[in-house]
């Protein structure tokens, strides 16, 4: 049973390079796709009870590829600061370190700011989304501003988040 959560993953894999390339309204239903593929493959590892370490190192990997590779796209149409790619790769690979050398576990070790930059890193992309709809013509410049603002909002507590981890290594001895 844990091929349903796998597979949910798997899509959300998927659906990365065509979403950081596509620059038209289809961008908006790849990106709701892939977020109800994150939702979903948590609750089929919970309720089929095969959620495991490796499990969700898969789901976390997508997540990070998937808002790593549609904020680079986002960086390079000029939309976000070309640093937030950049740093939440950064984030993403001090937290697999952190976890599986550094602590010696087998499954990641989690930290409260890491998992709210994780949900944080989809808010740009789906303001953006939605800006790119042109539903209401005069919104579309606010709602790029937004995401903007949001993506250098994101710069800075990925940066908080990451000075976090490195000093609680050292807090910890």
């Amino acid at each position: 049973m844990a091929i349903q959560a796998h597979l949910l993953t798997g899509l959300r894999l998927a659906l990365t390079l065509p979403t950081a390339i596509l620059s038209s309204g289809l961008v908006a239903l790849l990106l709701a796709v892939a977020i109800a593929s994150d939702y979903f493959d948590g609750v089929a590892a919970r309720r089929y009870g095969t959620a495991s370490a490796g499990g969700r190192l898969f789901d976390h990997g997508t997540d990070c590829l998937y808002v790593t590779a549609c904020s680079t796209g986002a960086a390079l149409a000029g939309l976000v600061p070309p640093v937030l790619p950049i740093l939440i790769a950064v984030a993403f690979s001090q937290y697999v370190v952190d976890s599986y050398w550094l602590h010696r576990r087998k499954h990641l070790r989690m930290s409260t700011i890491g998992r709210w930059n994780g949900i944080g890193y989809f808010v740009p992309l789906v303001v953006l989304a939605t800006a790119r709809l042109d539903v209401v013509p005069a919104l579309t410049p606010w709602l790029t501003a937004v995401a903007r603002l949001v993506a250098y909002v994101l710069v800075a507590s990925t940066l908080v988040s990451i000075v976090d981890r490195a000093t609680a290594v050292r807090r910890g001895r």
